[in-house]
């Protein structure tokens, strides 16, 4: 237990303009709310201030029900600005084409927003070019509106770059479709696919090449170079260890667990020679395998209301007994027991 605790994500403060700004214009005031999760003036202005990713649902849950829109994540998504996601964000705003505006965002998000289920990704080919968000699944009232928010904001985000409306040619999101299905409608083209295998939207070589009159290359590729700085400063501050945990949790997701050959893989690392650079820090795969399956074990029932056969399968358990068993072996609690003792301390109802 001396690792440092595992967390399911954060993300900059910025987002919460766009999310009381989406209040604002369905004439509700934001204030209250924004104070009652600590987020005053003088923490929304302080320099790289994070907010948790549980209580970032639990606020945009809050506000759905302040102001009875479901479809508030669209809404959030058409308020958005590039300069919300901070450095990343106002390099963006400097890139020459819509294309590249795109590939920094997405290449720098770490810079402003990081979840252990995985990261965004840009994929061109030689149509046009898929912006994928990450799974978050299961879905249920409490995230939905996330995925609606990034796929919404990549769009306005991008429109206000180019000076013109863009439209996705296709539009792919994981869940079953809404109550507020329509809404949708005005970011694509074409019909939205729900119950999609990704939550995706695609721009074709038109939209990308479309220029940026505000773009000075000076200034783009010095911010790229500040980008550059961070993202590295990042990574080299990562132990292998946390580089494992990291790769953990996307891989985890789906009722299986990942072997040490798939990570070293992915590390592009021989086989053998992880398992010598483990057995160097005094630890094996098998063991940060099971402390991270702990942590985000703790981390899911502390922070949120997910069944506990949603969890299991999160982390790769073969069922929910199998992961019962396990989590009693590591706290010498049932899940059910540490969720009511956790939530004896909260001051702040949980997301689901």
């Amino acid at each position: 237990m001396n690792q440092p605790r595992v967390r399911l994500g954060d993300l900059s403060v910025g987002f919460i303009q766009s999310l009381a700004q989406a209040v604002r214009n369905l004439e509700h005031d934001p204030g209250a709310l924004l104070e009652q999760y600590g987020l005053d003036s003088a923490r929304l202005s302080e320099p790289g201030a994070r907010l948790s990713i549980p209580r970032y649902m639990r606020l945009g849950h809050a506000a759905i029900q302040l102001t009875d829109n479901p479809a508030l994540g669209l809404h959030m998504g058409q308020c958005s600005r590039l300069g919300e996601a901070g450095l990343a964000g106002v390099t963006a705003a400097q890139a020459p084409t819509v294309r590249e505006a795109a590939r920094t965002l997405i290449r720098f998000e770490p810079l402003y927003a990081s979840n252990y289920r995985g990261q965004s990704s840009f994929h061109e080919d030689s149509q046009g070019a898929w912006l994928r968000f990450y799974s978050i699944s299961p879905y249920n009232a409490y995230n939905r509106f996330v995925v609606d928010s990034i796929l919404s904001g990549w769009l306005a985000q991008l429109s206000n770059l180019a000076g013109t409306t863009l439209l996705a040619e296709r539009v792919e999101i994981e869940f079953e479709a809404p109550v507020y299905a329509s809404q949708y409608q005005a970011l694509s083209h074409a019909p939205i696919v729900f119950e999609a295998q990704s939550n995706q939207l695609r721009l074709s070589h038109a939209s990308l090449n479309l220029r940026n009159q505000a773009h000075c290359p000076s200034t783009w590729r010095h911010l790229l170079q500040l980008c550059e700085k961070e993202l590295e400063q990042l990574t080299r501050t990562r132990s292998l260890r946390e580089r494992i945990t990291q790769l953990l949790g996307p891989l985890l997701n789906g009722g299986r667990e990942p072997d040490l050959e798939e990570v070293a893989a992915r590390l592009k690392l021989p086989t053998w020679t992880l398992r010598r650079k483990l057995a160097d820090e005094g630890t094996q795969f098998r063991a940060i395998l099971n402390d991270t399956r702990r942590d985000l074990a703790m981390a899911y029932i502390r922070d949120t209301e997910l069944v506990f056969g949603e969890i299991a399968y999160l982390l790769g358990f073969a069922s929910a007994e199998a992961f019962q068993r396990a989590f009693k072996r590591w706290s010498n609690q049932t899940p059910g027991e540490f969720r009511r003792s956790q939530r004896q301390t909260a001051r702040v109802p949980t997301a689901r």
